[in-house]
């Protein structure tokens, strides 16, 4: 049995091509995601690692948890503290660190670097062990600062340059005095480190004499542990906590890992998608290939096989198909890896140096994959094979479903598909979180129901295209007669597209449908003609809304400040507003009362007022950050959306509270309104500073927008691995039907039809298929879509139902497409049959 399972595996070389191509395809996505996201991760790690090397214990301070009406924020790290970790046994020396963000600009006036990793910080003394100089001097002032060498070589800063940068909104322009080099993960990243001295970070990023850390370096002899065992017996433990350099290495190795495993997860998703795809082309495959040889397995139990032999063999040959398809798939994902990090790379988002990560576990898990699957679905016709009888096989009486076994499966597919719709719709009902996880479960058994009803469907959605079908004649009629020949196949090879045209279609329809709930949000919340934040959403300098209300043509600006509190009990974060022009920069519906903000008098969120049993009238009690409290009014209750919510209150009441007072973004209304000359004279009156954003209406769309679209492309490109997989369904189901009807065309040949007719046929019957599991597909992705929007709906007042109507357009036409260029090769293969040899095949 084994040699014959072989024999089969070489016998059918051609036609088990497209069920290896299949396979291997799904394991070169898992496989190509496996080596790049362990590569990328190793690579940081390693980064990262280097990066503690001058820490031998970090000393950073606890956080004073909210109690009463007490806010809860961080012990400071002071002078003495440096100077007491110094002192400490073990200790050799100790250094106060501090750090923020830095955006630094290129000659071009480009921002280096994006978000997080562009970074500043302070260079202790005149020679920090942690940055060695290749060239210059330590920075000593204001107006000196210290570049690592990788943002030198890509801007071509040098010493004695004038660099421009910006720490919270203001233009700083320091004179780089020197050059150094570092093992920071964010600059091999692609970032930029900028070092001033300790008192000049202080002052940009916290607060004088203050640190964010103390990094300790042990003496020679002393131990981690050791060290850290002396400074938590030296050093106050409710103010300060300890942590080993090994220790503060593997919690960064586990952030990179988790933030990595996010990315691994997603590709996986589609890679799973793809090999769910390719089993019913594996299934439709070896369900043809058993069909063909039922005299031959028949034969073979005629003279003693038994059942699981038979079942055997065709596990047999399913397992070289599926090692042949995983080995090579693996070799394929490698290169995929590979190649996913070059492109990475010439996007601009740049990884540290490091070798292709080829792990045992890759390897083993794209070998168990490849085979696991591919044997998986070929085991049912496998076992359908062995129970015909062999009478029964020779005389082929087994070759139609009993009535019963399409009774079974279609009553199974009502039951699936029921479930789901029931599950899906209860979903809908949910609060937005707690209805997520139901949702899920109702579209998987919506989709398993379709599934299996796609037989019974297929019969009359494919008679719908009857009319049509007509105008070509002889050729459409047989090609419709063919497409419901073999109900099972047909709907096994219309399923595979089905699925990704679900997904694609649903996700098209959400995003479309976000996209205008964010745009109304956005028009029906802000009056403001601009709105002014940090490109990488960090806090702003007060001094930037003073200088924008002193812009020409600035009729009223309000800084949105961001401020703990203790409230009932609770922690409630108050929004500082400028409470004489808060009302006409923003139009917030009011619920209950006025919008009125200034003095006691507040305006409160509907949701933070239902949650307090506040109402226009109501009073409470409020604790600020510096521990003194107050008595607030509550004038008005307003609607809050996902841009504007909170406890607002006026900040000549909340600033004198606040220690280190900063604004979150500043609305601007202009005298013309929002036009290009205003937006200048802003952009203007800020320096023209790279790292902050002046936007109106528009922009703030255009972001979202390019956010989706960013999305919804990436989502195309990894959805198109299961097109093309099911492509290759189309075809192998095609090259299959040729094959099995040989002695039909070659009879249709004989009595008329020429060849271009045989193409038409073929190809029709191909575009009908597709065309049918186009339209199940997009009708799943509109019913998905406007389920998922409905549970978006509980927590987005604006949000309503899109149909991207020319998009769904686009995807039946693509469904088409793979129609029409997935019979190309069997159409041509049909029409060449020699129609003798044809009349006489069995």
């Amino acid at each position: 049995m084994f040699r014959t399972a072989l024999r089969n595996v070489l016998a059918h070389k051609a036609r088990l091509l497209m069920t290896v191509l299949a396979v291997m395809l799904g394991v070169a996505f898992v496989s190509g995601t496996l080596v790049f996201t362990n590569t990328i991760s190793d690579a940081l790690q390693n980064s990262s690692a280097k990066g503690f090397d001058h820490v031998d214990v970090a000393v950073e301070a606890e956080y004073r948890d909210a109690s009463g009406d007490r806010v809860g924020k961080r012990h400071e790290l002071t002078q003495d503290l440096v100077d007491d970790s110094a002192a400490v046994p073990g200790a050799a020396s100790a250094i106060g660190v501090v750090r923020g963000f830095t955006a630094v600009a290129d000659k071009d006036g480009k921002l280096i670097g994006d978000g997080f990793q562009s970074q500043g910080g302070n260079y202790w003394g005149t020679k920090d062990p942690r940055y060695p100089l290749v060239e210059g001097r330590a920075p000593s002032g204001e107006g000196e600062v210290l570049i690592d060498s990788e943002t030198a070589k890509r801007t071509g800063y040098g010493v004695g340059d004038t660099v421009r940068l910006s720490v919270d909104g203001p233009v700083l322009a320091p004179e780089v005095t020197g050059v150094f080099t570092t093992d920071d993960g964010n600059v091999a990243a692609g970032g930029s480190l900028a070092l001033f001295d300790t008192a000049t970070a202080q002052k940009l990023f916290g607060k004088p004499g203050v640190y964010d850390e103390i990094d300790v370096k042990a003496a020679e002899g002393t131990s981690q542990t050791a060290l850290k065992a002396a400074l938590d017996k030296a050093l106050p433990g409710d103010v300060v906590e300890t942590t080993t350099g090994a220790e503060l290495a593997d919690e960064q190795a586990e952030i990179i890992a988790s933030s990595m495993s996010g990315l691994k997860q997603g590709l996986l998703v589609f890679a799973g998608i793809a090999l769910f795809v390719g089993t019913f082309i594996i299934a439709n495959t070896f369900t043809m290939l058993v069909a063909q040889r039922t005299k031959e397995l028949a034969l073979l139990r005629a003279v003693g096989a038994s059942r699981r032999q038979v079942t055997r063999s065709v596990l047999i040959e399913a397992f070289v198909v599926g090692t042949v398809a995983a080995v090579t798939g693996l070799v394929a994902g490698i290169g995929i890896g590979a190649g996913l990090r070059s492109l990475i790379g010439s996007l601009g988002a740049t990884v540290p140096d490091g070798p292709l990560v080829v792990s045992p576990g890759t390897i083993g898990t794209a070998l168990a994959v490849g085979v696991l699957v591919t044997m998986l679905a070929a085991w049912l016709p496998g076992r359908r094979a062995a129970k015909i009888p062999p009478v029964a096989a020779m005389s082929s009486v087994h070759a139609q479903a009993t009535t019963r076994s399409l009774v079974l499966r279609n009553t199974l597919g009502a039951l699936f598909s029921a479930a789901g719709v029931a599950v899906v719709l209860a979903a809908t009902r949910m609060d937005g979180s707690d209805g997520q996880a139901p949702m899920g479960l109702g579209a998987v058994l919506l989709i398993i129901g379709v599934f299996i009803l796609t037989p019974l469907l297929s019969r009359p959605l494919i008679a719908a295209a009857s009319p049509v079908m007509r105008i070509f004649g002889v050729s459409g009629k047989l090609a419709r007669q063919n497409s419901v020949r073999n109900p099972r196949r047909t709907a096994a090879t219309a399923s595979a597209l089905m699925i990704g045209l679900t997904l694609i279609t649903g996700m098209t329809v959400m995003a479309g449908s976000l996209q205008q709930a964010i745009d109304k949000m956005a028009s029906a919340s802000i009056r403001a003609d601009y709105v002014v934040s940090m490109a990488n959403g960090n806090q702003l300098s007060p001094d930037v809304a003073e200088k924008l209300d002193a812009a020409d043509g600035v009729t009223a600006t309000s800084p949105l400040r961001n401020a703990a509190s203790r409230i009932d009990g609770e922690t409630e974060y108050l929004t500082g507003v400028t409470g004489a022009t808060i009302g006409e920069l923003t139009d917030l519906p009011v619920a209950d009362g006025a919008f009125e903000v200034g003095g006691g008098r507040v305006v409160v969120d509907d949701d933070t007022a239902e949650r307090h049993g506040w109402r226009a009238g109501s009073t409470f009690t409020v604790s600020y950050e510096d521990g003194a409290k107050d008595r607030l009014t509550v004038a008005g209750v307003y609607q809050a959306n996902e841009m504007m919510r909170g406890i607002m209150v006026d900040n000549v009441v909340l600033t004198p509270h606040l220690s280190d007072p900063v604004d979150m973004q500043v609305m601007v209304r202009t005298e013309d309104g929002a036009s290009a000359a205003a937006k200048d004279r802003l952009e203007e009156a800020l320096g023209d500073n790279p790292a902050i954003r002046v936007q109106d209406k528009e922009d703030i769309s255009n972001d979202i927008a390019q956010m989706f679209t960013l999305m919804l492309n990436l989502l195309y490109g990894l959805l198109a691995m299961a097109v093309i997989v099911a492509v290759l369904g189309v075809i192998n189901t095609l090259a299959m039907s040729v094959f099995e009807r040989s002695q039909e065309i070659g009879m249709l040949r004989a009595i008329g039809l020429e060849r271009g007719g045989v193409k038409r046929m073929v190809r029709l019957e191909s575009l009908v298929i597709s065309l049918f599991g186009g339209v199940l597909g997009i009708g799943l992705g509109v019913f998905f879509g406007w389920a998922a929007g409905e549970l978006l709906g509980t927590r987005m007042a604006t949000y309503e139902l899109v149909l991207p109507w020319a998009r769904m357009g686009v995807f039946l036409l693509l469904a088409a497409a793979v129609g029409v260029l997935a019979a190309l090769w069997p159409a041509r293969r049909a029409a060449r049959l020699n129609m003798l040899a044809a009349i006489k095949s069995e």
